[in-house]
């Protein structure tokens, strides 16, 4: 584990310790999670720079630890790969794609219910008492997803990782992976499109419960896009 830590790259490296950063720092202020995680454009709690802060909030210590863990395992062969500037870049850029696909669902779904992209001229903020009141006829599960979309920050750098994963079977299809639970390697272009498909299914499924499946499939969509249009060619 030492061996691990040291042989690190740069940017590698650093993303680790902003994130521990920024999870240490969230949980001492209450309040940072609504600042820094990322809302939807159109709620009166969205802030420009929230597209890139929520990439480095996390909403618990299994969500940082297997977030951070991926990271290490598998962004420092894509860093050699790509180079530091560069691998930053594909880190960003993988973490907005799961945003806007993610917008787009949200969108999807508030036009569903309100008839437009834009229903916050429709619902009633009270931020002092943290409630929330609608000025259109909604059934109480209508209700509950507007309250969610609008009120409910993104965290979390999974949509990056999911990136990363795709480069990295993408690049290195031939890789065996060793996983906790399975007795037997399993090649990376096996397991992570396999992982992918779990999460469409479960961005579709009732099963999916409160996380954005559908983010981490628009890192892993963006991940391939820049993969391609870099032309990067594949390892082993």
């Amino acid at each position: 584990m030492n061996n691990l830590f040291s042989n690190l790259t740069p940017v590698v490296k650093n993303l680790l310790i902003i994130n521990v950063i920024c999870f240490i720092g969230s949980a001492i202020f209450d309040q940072s999670t609504r600042f820094f995680g990322v809302f939807y454009p159109d709620s009166p709690f969205f802030q420009v720079w929230q597209i890139i802060t929520y990439m480095f909030m996390h909403g618990g210590f299994s969500h940082i630890f297997f977030n951070m863990f991926s990271l290490v395992m598998f962004g420092p062969i894509i860093e050699h790969m790509l180079g530091s500037k560069r691998f930053l870049n594909f880190y960003l850029v993988c973490g907005i794609g799961a945003l806007i696909l993610q917008y787009g669902v949200q969108a999807i779904e508030v036009y569903q219910i309100a008839g437009t992209v834009k229903a916050s001229s429709l619902l009633n903020f009270d931020m002092l008492n943290n409630r929330v009141s609608a000025n259109l006829s909604v059934t109480q599960e209508q209700f509950s997803t507007l309250v969610s979309i609008y009120g409910t920050p993104l965290v979390g750098a999974s949509g990056a990782i999911y990136g990363l994963l795709l480069a990295f079977a993408y690049l290195f299809p031939n890789m065996p992976l060793y996983l906790f639970f399975i007795p037997v390697p399993i090649k990376a272009k096996v397991f992570i499109p396999i992982l992918i498909l779990i999460e469409i299914y479960l961005g579709f499924s009732s099963a999916g419960g409160s996380i954005a499946h559908l983010a981490h499939v628009g890192g892993a969509l963006f991940g391939y896009i820049l993969i391609k249009i870099w032309g990067v060619r594949k390892g082993i």
